[in-house]
């Protein structure tokens, strides 16, 4: 029978043990914490830039668009005016002058598409990062509490007996 001492030392050290078990586990959880709030924080700046990308890319589309329009219109009215005071010379002006303006409406157009594209392309690859973040950070998170758990278990002599550890391996 063990002495009132020894079962003192005894509770001493379990008490020991289970705060430093209690401690490692709010590190973990702390840690696991901090892992999720970074991942948070790094998709959100992803799905940001992408739309602000997506955005910047429709207003340019946009304004090229009003401006080639705008452009074409003017052409067609001064081909009209030219047409009127000269007859087919400026006929022939005023037809090149609309193939210019539907030329350039049309680069404007893939311009925008290929922009468009671009930002998709971006906004992708920045989830695919994303989510290898997400998936290190579980790894990691699993590691350290298994890491922990072997810790608390070797504490209370539950553990699984190491090769190498002679007093482990001898067990009575």
């Amino acid at each position: 029978m063990a002495s009132h001492g020894q079962s003192y030392r005894a509770g001493e050290a379990t008490g020991r043990a289970e705060e430093k078990a209690d401690q490692m586990m709010g590190k973990t959880r702390g840690a696991t914490e901090a892992m999720k709030n970074k991942a948070q924080q790094a998709k959100d700046k992803t799905m940001e830039t992408a739309q602000a990308a997506k955005e910047k890319t429709s207003e340019k589309a946009y304004e090229a668009k009003d401006k080639t329009s705008n452009m074409a219109q003017s052409a067609k009215g001064q081909a009209q005016q030219s047409k009127d005071q000269t007859g087919s010379f400026a006929s022939d002006k005023a037809q090149a002058a609309k193939d210019k303006a539907y030329q350039a409406a049309q680069a404007t157009k893939e311009k925008a598409s290929d922009m468009t594209e671009y930002a998709k392309e971006t906004a992708e690859a920045g989830k695919e990062k994303t989510g290898g973040i997400l998936q290190r950070t579980g790894e990691q998170v699993k590691s350290m509490a298994q890491g922990a758990a072997d810790a608390v278990k070797n504490t209370f002599g539950m553990g699984e007996p190491e090769e190498d550890d002679p007093i482990k391996t001898t067990r009575p």
